[in-house]
């Protein structure tokens, strides 16, 4: 037996045709067609007004729209969009006051602009992939266990030349490694006297620095391309908290120092100030005494580290079950088939890529925890964002 063709016009007719013969009781045939008494007599009214071409559905849309928008204020908003294609409702309703002396609001040009496909879809920002507490800052024990580095902030010479002093100092001993004054905060030229550094005096064991430029980013766990280059040296980086150069006050205090006695008037020119400032950095370590020393002056204190700067470039080693990537010039890996941005402070380097499930990754730098990558999301690794004192470590969802 085949299956009977059915629709919702065929079943009201059937309604109408069963209540017009009147053998049985609305409310039974009500109930054997599954619906209310109103909306049986509904149909029934609809009916008697225009037969059966009324029991199609209606459409819902109003008779009259008292406010609708004309054609002529859609083609205003248009033609004000495509000429100034940056500008936003609030813009472009204060262009069409000034010229026609009235606009429509604000949230119906900008519903008018989505409708014509005039506005473009901000790409969207990678979800985080979780959020970690850093540990606590480490206190100096022996030299080099903890060198400071930071940027004074910059001044002119006399001959109106900018300059931005680049300082280190090892935070045991007070010792003033080194005090560059350099043209911009450029981490090429940084990379430079550090690495300079490293050779004469050898590696610390930490390197603490604020969160801004040349040493943080905004990228996965805070790493820029320099302190990416230190955890590669075996160097564990720390970063105090945002709006607390307290956690660095022994530094900041030299910066005052620094400040006073040779920036007060500053030098003509770059040399003058170079050299004014290293004949400084002589007395600071070899004839200044220092109270937390004891009186004794940072010299008799510092030693240079054992640890030597290495000849050949240094390699990440991960678990042998871990998956390696290498990061591209542009910052990205090849993941499933699919390049994935994982930040472009590790160009250069290898990754090492955790199992978590079998849809997602997590990624390390060494020993740190830079992101996860999902096989769902479209492109970006989740970075791994660290806060210090604000939130704790949390599971990732997987």
């Amino acid at each position: 037996m085949p299956w009977k063709n059915t629709s919702i016009v065929g079943e009201r007719w059937r309604l109408i045709k069963a209540l017009l013969q009147r053998e049985r009781s609305v409310t039974s045939w009500c109930h054997e067609f599954g619906i209310s008494r109103k909306t049986a007599y509904k149909w029934l009214g609809r009916f008697t007004e225009g037969g059966r071409r009324d029991l199609h559905n209606r459409s819902c849309r109003p008779h009259r729209v008292p406010l609708q928008m004309s054609r002529k204020w859609i083609e205003r908003i248009a033609r004000t969009r495509r000429k100034h294609p940056h500008w936003g409702p609030r813009k472009v309703q204060t262009c069409l006051l000034r010229q026609y002396g009235q606009a429509p609001a604000t949230i119906t040009i900008a519903r008018w602009l989505k409708r014509l496909q005039l506005v473009r879809r901000r790409r969207r920002r990678p979800r985080k992939a979780c959020w970690l507490q850093p540990p606590a800052l480490v206190a100096a024990r022996t030299p080099n266990h903890v060198w400071t580095a930071d940027f004074k902030g910059w001044f002119r010479t006399g001959n109106g030349q900018r300059i931005e002093p680049l300082t280190v100092r090892d935070l045991f001993s007070r010792y003033i490694l080194v005090i560059r004054l350099l043209p911009d905060q450029r981490w090429q030229p940084t990379k430079a006297v550090f690495t300079r550094l490293f050779k004469r005096y050898g590696l610390p064991r930490v390197i603490r620095t604020d969160n801004g430029g040349p040493f943080a980013s905004t990228g996965p766990a805070g790493l820029s391309r320099l302190s990416a280059w230190w955890t590669s040296l075996g160097i564990q980086v720390e970063f105090i908290r945002p709006g607390h150069p307290e956690e660095n006050g022994a530094h900041e205090q030299m910066h005052r120092l620094l400040k006073a006695e040779t920036t007060l008037p500053a030098a003509r020119t770059l040399q003058g100030q170079q050299h004014r400032t290293t004949c400084w950095v002589k007395q600071y370590n070899c004839l200044r005494p220092h109270q937390a020393l004891g009186q004794e002056v940072p010299a008799s204190t510092y030693r240079k580290s054992s640890r030597r700067w290495p000849k050949e470039k240094q390699t990440m080693i991960y678990p042998k079950d871990w998956d390696r990537r290498q990061v591209r010039s542009n910052g990205e890996i090849k993941w499933r088939n699919r390049k994935r941005f994982v930040g472009e402070a590790f160009i250069g380097y290898q990754l090492g890529l955790k199992p978590l499930s079998r849809k997602a990754h997590a990624v390390y730098f060494g020993r740190i925890l830079v992101g996860h990558l999902h096989a769902n999301d479209p492109g970006a690794m989740r970075p791994a964002v660290y806060q210090r004192r604000m939130f704790t470590s949390q599971k990732p969802k997987v």
